[in-house]
Order: C-alpha cells, then sequence, then structure tokens
C-alpha cells in the first residue's frame, strides 16, 4: 500500500558549494608535476635509477589523477538540469574511485620495473638522482600546501593533498637512497628503496581507496555516525519515532539526508524544520536535508520497517 504524503510538512535545503576555489591549485600541480615528471624520466635513464623511474611513475599518475579531480570539480559546479536534478555533484566520487583505482594499476606497473632493475642491477648516479629528488621535495611539498586548506571536507581534495604529502616524504627516501648508493656503492639499495616506496603509497593510499568505493555505492560518509544522527532526531522536541532514514553522498564534500518524524500535533512545524535543517548542517555537515514530518506512525509496510523510536 502506497504512503499518501499530502497534509505532511516537507522541508527541502540545498547547502553551498563547498568552500574555496582550487582551480588555481589544481592547475599549478598539473604544470609543476609534469615538468617534474619529465626531468625524472630523462634523469632516471641516465642515473640508471630504479627508484627515480618508480617516483616519476607515481608522480605521472598523481598529474592524471590531479586532472581528473580538477574536472570533476568543474562539473560538480553545473547548474541542475530536468534530468539530472543534483547536478554533476557525483562527478567528483567517480573520479575519486578512477583515481583511487588507477593509482594501483600504476603501482603494478612500477613494481614489475623495480623487480627487472633488482634482477639486473645496473650502476646508478647517485648525485644526480640526489638532486632530482630534491627538487622532488620543493615540488610535491609546495603542490601539498596549495590543498591543504580543503583536504578535511573533500575527498577529492584531500585524495590531491595526501597524493602529495606523500610523494614529499618518498623524494626524501629517494635522497637518503642516492646518498646511500654513492657513498657505498651498493647497487641492490636502489631497487631496494623503490619497494619501500611502493609500500608507503600503497598503504596511504589504501584508506583513500576504500573510502571512495564506499562513496560510490552511496554509503554514509565516514564522518558522519548514523546512530548518532538517528539518537539527534529523537531528540528533537515532541519527536516521538524516527524512520526511513537515510544517508548518502551527493559529492565528496555534500551530504543527503531524508528522514520521516513522528511528531504528533506538529505544532510550530515550519520553525521546527528551519531548526533542525540549521542544526544538521552545522552539527553534521549535512547540506541537503528532506524531513517529513507526520502526525502518527504510518502501517507496517508502508515503509518498510520503523528504525527508532523514543522509549
Amino acid at each position: 500500500m502506497a504512503h499518501d504524503h499530502s497534509g505532511h510538512d516537507h522541508a527541502h535545503h540545498h547547502g553551498p558549494p563547498a568552500d574555496g576555489n582550487f582551480s588555481q591549485a589544481f592547475k599549478w600541480g598539473i604544470v609543476m608535476n609534469l615538468v617534474f615528471v619529465a626531468g625524472e624520466v630523462a634523469g632516471g635513464l641516465w642515473a640508471n635509477s630504479a627508484a627515480l623511474l618508480s617516483d616519476a611513475g607515481h608522480n605521472l599518475s598523481d598529474v592524471l589523477s590531479l586532472a581528473l579531480a580538477w574536472a570533476a570539480s568543474l562539473l560538480a559546479t553545473r547548474r541542475a538540469t530536468e534530468r539530472y536534478t543534483y547536478g554533476y555533484k557525483g562527478a567528483t566520487i567517480q573520479a575519486a574511485l578512477l583515481n583511487a583505482a588507477l593509482l594501483y594499476l600504476a603501482l603494478g606497473f612500477i613494481l614489475w620495473e623495480t623487480i627487472d632493475h633488482l634482477r639486473h642491477p645496473v650502476p646508478v648516479n647517485g648525485s644526480l638522482v640526489m638532486l632530482l629528488a630534491g627538487l622532488g621535495i620543493l615540488v610535491n611539498g609546495f603542490t601539498a600546501w596549495l590543498f591543504r586548506r580543503g583536504q578535511k571536507g573533500d575527498v577529492n581534495v584531500r585524495g590531491a593533498y595526501l597524493h602529495m604529502l606523500t610523494d614529499m616524504l618518498v623524494s626524501v627516501g629517494v635522497v637518503v637512497g642516492g646518498a646511500l648508493v654513492y657513498f657505498t656503492g651498493w647497487l641492490w639499495l636502489d631497487p631496494a628503496i623503490s619497494f619501500i616506496i611502493l609500500a608507503v603509497v600503497g598503504i596511504s593510499s589504501w584508506g583513500l581507496l576504500r573510502e571512495t568505493v564506499q562513496l560510490s555505492l552511496q554509503a554514509a560518509p565516514e564522518s558522519i555516525d548514523v546512530a548518532e544522527v538517528r539518537q539527534f532526531l529523537l531528540s528533537r522536541p515532541g519527536v516521538t519515532q524516527v524512520h526511513d532514514l537515510h544517508i548518502w553522498p551527493l559529492s565528496t564534500s555534500d551530504t543527503a539526508l531524508t528522514a520521516h518524524l513522528v511528531r504528533p500535533g506538529g505544532e510550530n512545524g515550519n520553525l521546527f524544520l528551519r531548526d533542525l535543517q540549521h542544526d544538521l548542517r552545522h552539527e553534521f555537515n549535512i547540506s541537503h536535508s528532506t524531513v517529513q514530518l507526520e502526525d502518527a506512525l504510518p502501517l507496517m509496510g508502508d515503509h518498510g520497517c520503523c528504525d527508532e523510536q523514543v522509549a
């Protein structure tokens, strides 16, 4: 039996877009890393350095990651249409998931190359390795700094920030490895350091991959405790029961909520809904909320199952 929505109060709130415009940060990050990748590839081939080539490969994947994230962020600003009623915000989730997948694909290729260098070691120009990796510390560190402001509220931006920060730390490791090869002559150190680089990048990126998969499946963002939201709704004045509570991501920075609240009497409904929207936005960063108020609990089966009620 379908539930009749007539006569009930509805509230809709569309939150503002994610704070900050990172177009310039993406642009600078892409240009600087492309130039640096070209230098690393040339230097790695000349110096016969697997560590330098692996770092260049990862930086190239970061360039693609930045480009995809930038394109998705631009799409997310486009207005909603009759067909795309939420706009194109979901593109940021798809871009983040694709970036995570491409990262691990690049790691697999780099691993293959590193194993080949380990089986067939060749002399390494340690001084050149240290010079280029030192430049990498500056390039990646500055790029990470460009994204520091928005990395807490957007998975797209956080992905860029973490990749650049990780690359900076990896470049520090390459400098140390180049110095060790230069002073000891132990050629096996170069591919060994490359293995360490792969492990660091793979482990540090696992959380990002897991989160993007969850977002693509419309799971509630990790930053939101659904049980806490439910208890918050139950604590509102006059609410006796909450059912059909759904929380899902519209994008990597915007979250939506729908819920039915049983509130007998329903006095001051407009004021109640206005305050509820405000608190959901500020307490849980839920920017789009749709709430339906009901005088009584619907018949079992109309909505599936009733979630929670006040004891």
